[in-house]
């Protein structure tokens, strides 16, 4: 089947990266996609968020294409992550993705996975998402890996994406440990031709026969992490010789107190500078290391601050590893970064950012009269049903004061009801929130407590919150919006199907009476508003399920039906 192209630029990249034997043209989630194909991967499961999603959108075409390997989205990312620790267990190389937000949820099994003897190499891609671009936080992934003592990769190109994919799980194997990669928005969603490797010969592990090295009982956890703690000398030798840790301490600048330490994407931006600072600094730039594997290789840090007075870090995320040298050179040398303003400590790095603190003068840049243009912030598409769901709910709620009342909403496109016409939720805050808010906000006494989540985040985590609902037996009325997709990123296929909804609640204990499933429409306000003012009233728990298909979703079901049928 030939890859779809809407012109013939397009047709000529698709085919690119599809073609066996040429360099290919890809994403860097998909670079990272294919060198994990390429290094035998077996198995992967995540769940989908921005930026991380297209890593599996692609397994998920190639599985579907050749066959040969396990694709799948999760419930959640704890889920995800747990079935990747089976199939290592069961001696094949397994994959989890997710977005850095993801890993809080996935921290359970991701901290003691560390402890276990990891049998078939185990990756965790992470994508984070400096500047918020579509999540809640600025959070850096390599934190975790620290945490854990686990080994991490930040590639800062596609190419270091696929080789570090290969790398991780042969590094997984032989130290027996998951491996993180970290990537970030901009190179996630930006496309370059990478040379990709014939793929791995494999001797297949097998099963784990010491199942001591899996059982987190107390004495053998005790072990474990002796075990962990013993690696870590080892894998600091190996990030000291890793050629992703470049150290040039002899180069020597006009100024030899001066040093510069870049990491991931940093040293992308550092690197469009060197031409200029070079220049600058009479033909010699700057002493410098970049670090792309970690543990922070220590020995190469002392010995690029030789002699050094001030040293500049680069780093795109957090200051993770500027906090560190603080403790590792101590207040002899001055530290510039993030913490002491010469980078911004929040939003993406980018060249400018990186010359500002390099000292150089701004470039020149054209500027053009400022034009009076509308604000356009982000709304539900035009027929959206969500948009229907929230004119019943806010109908509903018409006749209860502002203290008497209180909307609590979760992670998804629904979240933009928030914003006018709608204005008609109060609360986001992670996945799951609003039904666990909902309930303690009912606890401290406002009469109409509703949970706004949709049928997605409801089976990623607001299923065990609506038991604790339950079990309190508390006055809360869940809203769960029915699309029947994962909308907010991509229109990905949700773990149940609508209709299996309702049993699924009813085992939880809630009242059959009190479970309404409405159909959002215009047609049907008057009836939607009086079902759900009668549920917010009943006090007890309650689920009103809005069900209308994401038309995004419907339309491109409808497109790709001529082309399943021709296959």
């Amino acid at each position: 089947m030939k890859p779809p192209a809407a012109d013939a630029a397009l047709f000529f990249i698709e085919a690119l990266r599809y073609n066996e034997f040429m360099q290919r043209i890809v994403l860097g989630d998909e670079a990272l996609a294919l060198g994990a194909l390429d290094a035998g991967l077996f198995a992967c499961y995540g769940y989908p968020g921005t930026p991380s999603t297209e890593i599996m959108e692609f397994l998920i075409d190639s599985a579907a294409r050749d066959g040969k390997s396990v694709a799948r989205w999760c419930v959640n990312e704890k889920t995800a992550l747990e079935g990747a620790l089976g199939v290592s267990f069961a001696g094949r190389r397994a994959m989890v993705t997710m977005k850095h937000v993801g890993l809080n949820v996935a921290a359970d099994p991701f901290m003691n996975g560390a402890m276990l003897g990891i049998n078939g190499g185990l990756v965790a891609a992470v994508a984070d998402d400096p500047g918020m671009h579509s999540s809640q936080n600025e959070q850096d992934s390599r934190f975790y890996a620290d945490f854990a003592l686990l080994p991490c990769l930040e590639p800062r190109s596609q190419q270091e994406a696929y080789d570090m994919a290969r790398e991780a799980f042969e590094l997984s194997e032989k130290f027996h440990v998951p491996v993180l990669i970290r990537l970030v928005t901009r190179l996630s969603h930006a496309r370059s031709a990478i040379e990709t490797a014939p793929p791995a010969t494999l001797t297949r592990p097998d099963r784990v026969r010491d199942t001591s090295e899996w059982m987190l009982l107390p004495a053998f956890a005790r072990r474990n992490y002796d075990a962990l703690i013993e690696k870590v000398t080892a894998l600091e030798a190996w990030s000291e010789a890793h050629s992703a840790n470049r150290l040039d301490a002899d180069a020597g600048a006009c100024d030899p107190g001066f040093a510069v330490l870049t990491a991931g994407l940093g040293g992308n931006y550092y690197e469009e500078n060197l031409a200029e600072l070079t220049a600058a600094c009479g033909g010699k730039p700057p002493a410098r290391l970049h670090v792309g594997a970690y543990p922070l290789p220590v020995a190469s840090v002392r010995k690029l601050c030789e002699g050094a007075k001030r040293l500049l870090v680069i780093e795109e995320g957090q200051p993770f590893i500027e906090m560190r040298l603080r403790g590792i050179l101590g207040s002899a040398i001055r530290i510039d970064g993030k913490l002491d303003g010469k980078l911004p400590r929040t939003g993406e790095l980018d060249p400018d950012k990186a010359r500002s603190a390099l000292g150089l003068p701004a470039l020149p840049r054209a500027t053009a009269p400022a034009l009076r243009l509308p604000s356009r912030p982000p709304q539900l598409c035009k027929g959206c049903p969500h948009a229907d769901s929230y004119a019943a709910l806010n109908a509903a709620l018409a006749p209860y004061g502002a203290d008497e009342k209180a909307v609590l909403a979760d992670i998804g496109c629904y979240s933009l009801g928030a914003s006018p016409p709608h204005s008609a939720i109060e609360t986001i805050v992670c996945m799951g929130a609003s039904v666990s808010m909902a309930r303690g906000v009912a606890e401290a006494g406002i009469r109409a407590a509703v949970a706004v989540i949709g049928d997605s985040t409801f089976l990623h985590s607001g299923i065990t919150a609506l038991l604790d609902v339950v079990s309190f037996n508390a006055p809360v009325t869940v809203v769960i919006l029915d699309n029947s997709t994962v909308a907010m990123t991509g229109c990905q296929e949700t773990a149940l199907p609508g209709a299996r909804l309702r049993p699924l609640i009813l085992g939880l204990g809630v009242d059959e009476a009190h479970i309404a499933e409405l159909e959002p429409l215009p047609k049907n306000l008057a009836a939607n508003t009086a079902r759900l003012a009668a549920e917010i009233e009943y006090r007890g728990p309650s689920v009103v399920i809005f069900r209308r298909e994401c038309l995004e979703s419907l339309r491109r079901r409808r497109k790709q039906a001529p082309q399943m049928s021709s296959e």
